[in-house]
Formats: C-alpha cells, structure tokens, sequence
C-alpha cells in the first residue's frame, strides 16, 4: 500500500504490458471418425458421464452410468457407434482402467477401431473433450438440483446431446452445429470396407497397461500421425 500511494502520489501510471496475439491453427482432424476423443466425469456420486467427442465434426455421444466399470465402457461404444453412424478409425482415450484394458480393446478390434491412448499426464492432448465435458457441467448440469434422487439423468443426458449436436452453435466450427459440420464434410467419409482394411494392414496390436507401452511410443514404434 506505500508504494501504491507513493506512486498514486506522483500520478505514475501502471505499466501495461500488452500481448502480441499470437497466431496459432486450431488443430483438428478433417475426416469425420478418423479421431474420436473419449473421457468420463463424475456428475453426482453414483452418476457418471461418459462422453465421446468427433475431432472433425465435435459431434458428441453422452451416456450416464453408474461407476466406471469396463462393462459400461463397451456399452458405451455401442451408443457411440449407433450415434455417429459413420465409421469410427480411432479412439483416444487417457489411462484410466476403465479405457486402457483388454477387454475394452477386444471390443475395439471387433469394430476394427485402432486404440490411442494419450502419454499419461497429459490431459491436454485428450482436449477437446475435457472441453466439452465442462460446457456440459456449465451449461446444462448446473440447471438441475443434482441432489435430486428422482432426476432421470439418463433421458436428460440424451436431450442435452440431441441439442448439442443439432441445435447449438459452435465458436470452433465458426458458427455452425456439429451437425451442419458433418453434412458439409460426409462426401469424405470413408466407406467401412476401407477402414476395415486400414484396420488390418496397419497390424493393430492389444497394448498391455504397463510402461512398455511408453517404451514403444518413446522408441516410435507406434505409429501416431497417420496411424
């Protein structure tokens, strides 16, 4: 507070360091499927949202469980996969157990998706969904008493996702709906047949969840850009 009035006393003025806007390219996939980021939040105890975002197109799928067991997991897929309804290349997920196991991989191999999950504490590689799970929390959760028993979270969960992706505009798709996204860029979406044999000629293996799978990725052994 002396230095305050010192200053205040000699009408110094503060100085203002101004930022130069930095130029930057938002980064984002160009084919529908090709990358779909996935994560769950908590919304209450014993309420969990699962959440799956389309890189390209920011369409969404939301499902809410009860814990965060493997077997929800692979039903989740299944929402996912009947949401999008075009052909999914790969998911990218964080570490957690209920992503980074066998079972849920097998699964995947079943749908011939490729497995991504991100270098362990770094959660900003898995973005866009973390992203999207706060505007969820702060644009529609926060409307409702959560300590409610009686709220249906389920049927409320799949309204917010039908608005999301067909209703409300995005500041990243320059004011478009995820919807109007996909419409504009269908004409590139691959037809399943040639996912399948990307699938299998790419010789996707299951990773163990142990540091050998960061050996591989540290040695580049895991393709990452175009696999």
């Amino acid at each position: 507070m002396t230095v305050w009035r010192v200053l205040s006393k000699h009408n110094v003025k503060p100085i203002v360091k101004r930022r130069k806007k930095s130029e930057y390219k938002r980064y984002n996939k160009e084919i529908p499927g090709e990358r779909v980021q996935m994560d769950v939040t908590k919304i209450r105890s014993g309420a969990y949202q699962f959440t799956a975002i389309d890189d390209c197109t920011r369409m969404k799928t939301i499902r809410i469980y009860p814990n965060k067991k493997v077997e929800n997991t692979i039903h989740f897929l299944g929402e996912i996969i009947d949401t999008f309804q075009f052909p999914i290349q790969r998911i990218q997920t964080d570490w957690g157990t209920e992503f980074f196991n066998y079972d849920f991989q097998y699964e995947l191999h079943e749908h011939f998706i490729k497995f991504r999950p991100i270098k362990p504490k770094t959660p900003h590689l898995n973005g866009k969904v973390e992203r999207t799970q706060q505007t969820d929390k702060v644009e529609f959760w926060s409307l409702f008493d959560l300590s409610d028993d009686f709220l249906d979270l389920s049927v409320l969960a799949i309204d917010w996702q039908d608005f999301y992706n067909k209703k409300r505009p995005h500041s990243s798709l320059n004011g478009k709906t995820p919807w109007q996204k996909l419409k504009s860029v269908e004409h590139l979406i691959p037809i399943q047949p040639d996912v399948t044999k990307q699938f299998w000629d790419s010789g996707e293996e299951v990773w163990p969840r142990n540091y050998e799978y960061l050996k591989r990725f540290k040695n580049k052994t895991i393709p990452r850009k175009n696999g």
